[in-house]
């Protein structure tokens, strides 16, 4: 039979029946291709799955989370008797909600302990929406009831148990006491409180009544959580809210989004770990070519066939990329099974570590954006070895077609190369809640590639130039294994591609991942306080100052006036008009100075005299200031406790944040804010034996104020960053699997070869023993060769997160670094003598007798 080129049409269905005949063969050339490309998928499919699942459970949830259809929020106050009978008028029901830290304090055996928590104080109404859950088993208002005279208390855990607590006994919040009744075991609208430093303890808001907790000043938040009419416009009554409260610290939420900090979270998270997904899909590809390369090569008699009945080259590209094609959307489809099957099978682990509510199921979005990237993916690695079967020749079927080294492809090949991944990555920053983060991630990634592909080239020319060196004739082993990375045939493109690019997502994340613990063990005593103190009265500052300043263990004491304010105008534009930054929106700690404190560098402008008692000034963080371009002589307008103030821009100055210390982004001229109620805060810095002492002496004067204890906040925060380290660690060594297949494939690709040169070998006298070293020597020189590389570039990747996004310095990790050179050695050297035992076994005059 004659092939003929035909049109278009019938050229593709012509390409269809030659593909679907060859492909009854079985897929056994692609099953490295297979498994690469549904390990990706699936990874990137079970995260959005997952991501997917809370976001719905968010959702669904959302006024339970919230504690009612909508909440209201003020700052530092309740709601006037106006504000209130509006808020009733809108609702079916309210209920009202202090929440406020708080010192718990216990009187036991062995001396007083005491516990940073997170006071709730409630109204009859609470909960409007879930329930609470104690232990042993009551009701809300039975265990706030108290027993004995005094009122009752509910308490998590870990906090019972740090206080040495038991159900029945007393402890105080400021000068209150309250009767332990049960152990909170659950709050259902714990997830819309957002990042506590301490646990939940909740109370009955009237029996803080003179406890002196809820003083003027003092930092606390009111929310008057509404049931509302069945199907008010949520949209309309809070546009109506924001009319209503314009200008004051009030902050309207709704069951659209009951924890938005959470959302947030998972977002940034998911998006990230899909991120780490296409690195490993990224891995993949250099193994779904390698795939692609090994079964084309092996279909070169079949290809020259075809072009001797008269194929031409359009249908014989067609035949294959058929092939190709029917194999991806096997494997695509595969990994979107498992994907979304995995997330099903551990709903209830997974339902039972989260702290909000979790719909499983079939999420599509989730499932098709993992289908995208594979598809784009398997696209973009698979075009150029298909594009190479346009270069056998009939020839090939009456000699050696040569070694496959044919250059580029056509330009349109590598068009449509370029194209599609613009495409990925276009698609993956507009997919994601981070596009700078795709965007950023897309370039390593790519970097890295070109990078590594630089290495294994460079690796095998000095491998061919090493083996001839005369240094070297008397080391046979070395030789052999320097000459098989050198010549053609080479497996150390696809070793060093494929195992570099896992190891070097590993070593990046283990590198920030302990960079970021030696900031927090070893940086902090350098720079941090020991405990942040808030709500000091004016009244008892003076006080507290004379306690410390007496005690030789404390180096240092800063303090400082604090209200809080929204900044509403900006040079008379309403502020959220005018930029969407984070300054402008919410609340922000005010405070006052007549001189520059000791530790303010002022970058710009001159500081107001110190009797100054003229128009209201403002000194500006500078950062701040330049992100909201702002300029000497602009004006703020800021709502101080219902009352605005415009004050002019006279200065700007440094601000730290990094240090855990005081840090304002505004202070203002002392006659602006004169006769304004308002409380200090302050940091103590204290030998580390003394703090506990310190928090006895000021906490038994003064029970009204809190301390937080800057080790314990920044402990907390470790445990996020664990969770969020553990999480990218999975995504990592999910990666590196990857990798490990594609080394598997190319070593089995490879046995062949090595078959033949080991028959070559004994031929010529060589041992077992000595031939297998030489399969080690050079598995070993390989894997290190990708380490290396790994190392590197994950140590400039480490470098960049902890330099230019946490502000930190960086040390580089050696034993971490070692770790990874280690791993790539290990990891080539098991799939390379996974795959030696037949070479060794084989017998060189069959193997020879075979090649004539």
């Amino acid at each position: 039979m004659t092939v003929q080129a035909t049109a278009s049409p019938g050229r593709f269905r012509l390409a269809a029946r030659i593909a679907r005949r060859e492909l009854r063969g079985g897929v056994r050339g692609f099953r490295i291709f297979l498994l690469c490309l549904t390990l990706g998928v699936m990874a990137i499919a079970a995260v959005g799955t997952v991501r997917a699942a809370i976001e719905a459970g968010l959702r669904s949830e959302g006024a339970v989370i919230l504690g009612g259809d909508a909440e209201i929020e003020f700052d530092y106050r309740a709601a006037t008797a106006e504000e209130r009978d509006w808020i009733s008028g809108i609702a079916d029901a309210v209920s009202e909600v202090y929440d406020f830290r708080s010192m718990a304090v216990f009187d036991g055996e062995n001396g007083v302990e005491r516990g940073l928590t997170q006071v709730k104080g409630i109204d009859d109404a609470y909960p409007l929406l879930g329930s609470v859950q104690l232990s042993p088993d009551m009701t809300l208002d039975t265990a706030l009831d108290g027993a004995g005279g005094l009122p009752g208390a509910v308490m998590q855990r870990v906090l019972i148990d740090r206080l040495g607590l038991a159900i029945g006994d007393t402890f105080r919040l400021g000068t209150a006491e309250f009767r332990l009744m049960a152990e909170l075991t659950r709050e259902p609208d714990a997830s819309s409180a957002g990042f506590a430093l301490g646990p939940r303890t909740i109370v009955r808001a009237t029996d803080l009544d003179g406890a002196g907790l809820l003083g003027s000043g003092t930092i606390f938040e009111v929310k008057y959580r509404l049931d509302l009419p069945e199907g008010a416009d949520l949209a309309l009554l809070n546009a109506q809210s924001d009319a209503r409260f314009d200008g004051t610290s009030a902050r309207w939420r709704d069951s659209r989004n009951g924890a938005p900090g959470v959302q947030r979270f998972v977002e940034r998270i998911g998006a990230f770990l899909v991120l780490v997904g296409l690195a490993g899909l990224a891995v993949g590809g250099v193994g779904i070519s390698a795939s692609v390369r090994a079964y084309l090569a092996g279909k070169k008699g079949v290809i020259a066939t075809l072009k001797t009945l008269g194929a031409d080259r359009a249908t014989i590209f067609f035949v294959y990329l058929i092939q190709v094609g029917v194999l991806t959307l096997a494997g695509v489809v595969a990994g979107l099974v498992l994907g979304a099957a995995l997330p099903l099978f551990f709903a209830p682990l997974i339902a039972a570590s989260l702290p909000v509510p979790v719909v499983f199921g079939i999420h599509p979005a989730p499932l098709l954006e993992a289908g995208l990237y594979g598809l784009l993916t398997a696209a973009i690695f698979t075009l150029w070895p298909l594009s190479r079967t346009e270069e056998v020749r009939a020839a090939a079927l009456f000699r050696d077609g040569g070694d496959g080294r044919l250059g580029l492809p056509r330009s349109r090949y590598l068009a449509l190369t370029g194209a599609l991944l613009i495409a990925l990555v276009g698609i993956s920053a507009l997919l994601s809640s981070v596009p700078s983060l795709a965007l950023w991630t897309a370039a390593g990634i790519s970097g890295a590639l070109v990078v590594l592909a630089l290495a294994a080239f460079g690796l095998r020319h000095a491998a061919r130039v090493i083996s001839r060196r005369r240094a070297i004739r008397g080391k046979p082993g070395l030789r052999m294994a320097l000459a098989a990375i050198g010549g053609p045939g080479s497996e150390v493109a696809s070793v060093v591609l494929s195992l570099g690019l896992g190891l070097t997502v590993l070593a990046a994340v283990g590198q920030i991942d302990t960079n970021l613990r030696n900031a927090i063990d070893n940086d902090l005593p350098e720079v941090a306080p020991s405990y942040f103190f808030v709500d000091i009265q004016p009244d008892q500052i003076d006080g507290f100052r004379a306690r410390l300043d007496r005690d030789p263990a404390v180096s240092r004491v800063d303090a400082a006036p604090m209200l809080r304010g929204i900044v509403t105008e900006v040079n008379g534009t309403p502020a959220r008009e005018y930029a969407d930054h984070w300054v402008l929106r919410g609340d922000r700690g005010i405070t006052y100075a007549a001189t520059p404190p000791d530790t303010v560098e002022v970058t710009e402008g001159t500081w107001w005299p110190e009797d100054y008692d003229g128009p209201p000034q403002i000194s500006f963080a500078a950062e701040e200031a330049e992100e909201l371009d702002l300029e000497l002589g602009d004006t703020i307008t800021l709502n101080v406790l219902g009352r605005s103030i415009t004050a002019e821009i006279t200065s700007f100055r440094a601000v730290d944040f990094s240090n855990a210390g005081i840090g304002f982004i505004l202070t203002m001229s002392p006659a602006a804010l004169q006769g304004a109620p308002h409380t200090w805060i302050s940091t103590v810095y204290a030998e580390e034996e003394a703090e506990a002492a310190i928090l006895r002496d000021l906490a038994g004067a003064y029970p009204n104020i809190t301390a937080i204890r800057v080790r314990d906040a920044i402990e907390n925060v470790a445990t996020v960053l664990d969770s969020i380290a553990a999480a990218t660690s999975y995504g990592a060594a999910a990666t590196l699997l990857t990798g490990f297949i594609v080394l598997i494939g190319a070593a089995a690709a490879g046995e062949r070869a090595r078959v033949y040169e080991a028959a070559i070998l004994k031929t010529l006298g060589a041992s077992r023993a000595r031939i297998l070293g030489s399969f080690a020597l050079r598995a070993a020189l390989m894997g290190a060769a990708a380490g290396i590389v790994a190392l590197l570039a994950g140590a400039i990747a480490g470098w960049g997160v902890m330099t230019f996004v946490m502000e930190a310095p960086f040390q580089l990790a050696w034993g971490n670094a070692l770790a990874i050179v280690a791993g790539g050695v290990l990891a080539t050297l098991i799939a390379g003598l996974a795959f030696a035992l037949r070479p060794l076994a084989a017998r060189p005059a069959q193997i020879l007798r075979a090649q004539d």
